[in-house]
């Protein structure tokens, strides 16, 4: 099955207005009338509405970096997927590592975050990960596999279809260190096994599994190559518009 790319940007608690402004008024030109890949810049939560005005009418998304599973109510501090629609997002980043060690994200929140994206008819990017120790025990099957299936609890595969999976192994985020392109094809190989054995072979084909940590302009081909990898979820190097529109072009 043929599958389009999806290349993401996460640039976390970076960027001020003004940086945000600069950067999408050099990047749209750099990749005008790409459409091989599904473009998305996740700014932090202040931009979001700021750069969704910035693209549109282009050939790029724009996402949220992370949601509330309730619709609305006392949490202070918290973003709904009403809010994150009406100031333009299309997708939003769920269970990212950063949210699982800094904010107390569980497997169980995780799920409870796709299933209000799904609702809101944003597309989520779910992201999954082993860390070092985890990796080094030979742990990384169980983990990714126990990731999987918690987030996927209880949802069925009509409502899978717009679920975009993002494997990063957290031990080569912002480290400069890459899982090799076998090894991330491998970890990818796993996610959609666990995909079809818990929804169906149909849906784990269409799948869209994306590779993060450290991906570079230098690396990025050779990470697309894989049969199993279907785009990139890019950290640092989605910072600057011509280095990313590089990964953006691999």
């Amino acid at each position: 099955m043929s599958r389009k790319k999806v290349i993401a940007a996460n640039w976390k608690m970076y960027k001020t207005p003004a940086e945000a402004a600069a950067f999408t008024t050099a990047f749209l030109p750099l990749v005008a009338g790409h459409t091989r890949d599904e473009i998305v810049l996740h700014p932090s939560p202040l931009l979001v509405a700021g750069v969704a005005w910035q693209l549109k009418g282009s050939n790029v998304a724009v996402g949220a970096q992370n949601l509330h599973w309730a619709a609305e109510g006392a949490y202070t501090g918290e973003t709904s997927a009403a809010q994150i629609l009406g100031v333009g997002a299309t997708h939003v980043l769920i269970g990212h590592s950063e949210r699982r060690q800094y904010f107390g994200e569980t497997d169980e929140t995780v799920n409870k975050k796709l299933k209000a994206t799904l609702a809101a008819k944003l597309i989520p990017i779910v992201c999954i990960g082993e860390v070092l120790a985890e990796r080094e025990a030979g742990q990384t099957e169980t983990v990714l596999r126990r990731q999987v299936e918690g987030a996927l609890a209880d949802i069925t595969p009509a409502e899978a279809a717009p679920i975009v999976i993002a494997y990063e192994p957290v031990w080569a985020i912002g480290t400069g260190k890459t899982a090799t392109p076998e090894m991330a094809q491998e970890a990818h190989l796993v996610v959609r096994s666990t995909v079809a054995e818990l929804l169906d072979d149909a849906t784990a084909s269409a799948v869209r599994i994306l590779y993060g940590g450290s991906v570079k302009p230098e690396n990025a081909t050779s990470l697309m190559s894989q049969p199993d990898i279907d785009g990139a979820l890019v950290g640092g190097a989605s910072l600057d518009a011509t280095s990313f529109s590089k990964i953006v072009k691999y």
